[in-house]
């Protein structure tokens, strides 16, 4: 058997390396396209595009995931798996059309039923994409998905910025979250083309929808857990706090939601090939948190540092200032660092045959934010409540920490002692990064630019720092 470190890291290096330049390009072109939207604007799109990526978790029913695991796969089957994959999006497509004009009247929003219409035109385009990708993550061809990730993501960021300087407003975030699916599927099909045959046989992939939609349960409770905060929010504070709440939301958890992608990615196919055996299974969790800490903690750290002058720097087209979140930006970076941890129980479940288990985890964990949120609605004002709800994310995931140690030590014998060590290096790094920036920002004033400026140069140099000592490691060991 190979070496399971070895796809970790060339997992981890070419998709790590893919989400963060997607990050950034994503980052660039989020506060860019904010001084062309006012904040009414900008909710009404978090409300549509939250929506949406609920629905988009029904999309193959979770056959995605059961295609990397199955340990043998025919033709026949991917060309049944396709068009049923094909069918299930366009099915789910309709459904969102048909529920668009209730959404709008329940939020108060005219026209918001509309703008759904891009949401469903996605989920086939999605639907299509998907088994070209999991046959590039079956074959842990890692260098090929990362290519689709970062051209579809800079395709897609063009998009949006090209719709918000043209003036479309909240359709310029609308229409960015559906052409992602159409770069995401050209850039698929180039990197591992795939012509289905016109056949369906469904008792070829009874097994494989039977895992899938236990699967795809964890992926839609996952899916609602990520996006519930935006639906409440924007119905007890309204668009305009929600475009607030979004901003803090969206620079502190969007990088924790693509590591937990390059999570799945990466470690679902690694750990289905040593699950059976603890040791690998121990080295290799211990290998994923050590990389998942050190792409995560600088930045989480820099992120609550330059919390109060970046968002005062933000604007939208009308003039008004987003510095409202940067309490909440800081809250939820903390969160961000908890998230990414935890997400690593998914894969680990699914590869060791558990998605039951994975979904029940969701759902619990999907109930105590909403409860969470529910309570902050109705105790906090507006301005309170996104305080409050942030709150909520950070005590949520710090229970969610505590649970996991507690299932690994109980099914495979690992203790968080072991695992300790993943943690120590990158949490130093960020220590020391933190006082010295508290150390340079007592010398600078006051300045906005300046302090994001000093907060920047000390998260690149501390991710320069962990870079140079794991090719250090790499190289010694």
């Amino acid at each position: 058997m190979d070496n399971p470190d070895t796809h970790l890291r060339r997992g981890f290096n070419w998709l790590g390396s893919a989400t963060i330049i997607a990050k950034v390009i994503d980052f660039s072109t989020i506060l860019a396209v904010l001084l062309f939207l006012t904040k009414e604007q900008v909710g009404v799109a978090s409300l549509v595009v939250s929506i949406a990526m609920v629905v988009e978790a029904f999309d193959g029913l979770g056959t995605g995931e059961a295609l990397v695991q199955a340990q043998s796969v025919s033709r026949l089957q991917l060309d049944t798996l396709f068009w049923f994959v094909i069918g299930a999006a366009t099915a789910v497509a309709g459904l969102t059309l048909l529920a668009a004009p209730w959404v709008a009247a329940i939020y108060g929003v005219a026209g918001m039923q509309t703008f759904f219409i891009a949401a469903a035109v996605k989920q086939p385009l999605v639907g299509a994409a998907l088994i070209p990708l999991a046959l590039m993550n079956r074959d842990l061809q890692y260098e090929r998905i990362a290519v689709v990730n970062v051209c579809a993501t800079l395709a897609a960021a063009l998009t949006r910025l090209g719709l918000a300087v043209a003036g479309a407003g909240a359709w310029a975030i609308v229409g960015g979250y559906t052409a992602s699916g159409l770069f995401i599927l050209i850039g698929a099909l180039i990197a591992r083309p795939f012509r289905p045959g016109l056949r369906f046989q469904f008792a070829e992939i009874r097994s494989l929808v039977h895992f899938g939609i236990r699967a795809a349960a964890a992926n839609i409770f996952e899916q609602i857990f990520k996006n519930i905060d935006f639906l409440l929010v924007g119905w007890f504070y309204g668009t305009a706090r929600l475009a607030v709440y979004r901003v803090a939301f969206d620079v502190a958890m969007e990088p924790a939601m693509a590591v937990g992608t390059l999570v799945n990615r990466t470690a679902l196919p690694v750990f289905a090939r040593v699950s059976r055996v603890r040791d690998q299974l121990a080295r290799s969790l211990t290998w994923s948190l050590r990389r998942l800490t050190m792409l995560v903690a600088p930045l989480m750290v820099g992120l609550i540092l330059a919390a109060d002058p970046l968002t005062a720097l933000l604007h939208d087209e009308q003039g008004n200032s987003y510095a409202a979140a940067a309490l909440p930006l800081k809250l939820l970076a903390a969160a961000g660092l908890f998230r990414v941890t935890s997400q690593i129980l998914t894969p680990l479940m699914l590869a060791s045959g558990r998605p039951g288990t994975a979904a029940t985890l969701s759902a619990a964990t999907l109930l105590l934010l909403s409860l969470g949120i529910l309570v902050a609605g109705i105790s906090f004002n507006a301005q309170a409540g996104i305080v409050a709800v942030s709150a909520v994310w950070l005590a949520v995931y710090a229970l969610l920490l505590v649970w996991g140690s507690t299932y690994l030590r109980r099914h495979w014998d690992i203790r968080a002692l072991e695992l300790a060590p993943a943690f120590i290096e990158p949490l130093a790094a960020a220590g020391i990064m933190a006082f010295a920036v508290e150390l340079a920002l007592a010398f600078t004033g006051e300045n906005a630019i300046i302090r994001v400026a000093i907060v920047v140069a000390a998260i690149a140099l501390a991710y320069a720092g962990l870079f140079l000592s794991a090719r250090y490691r790499s190289q010694t060991a």
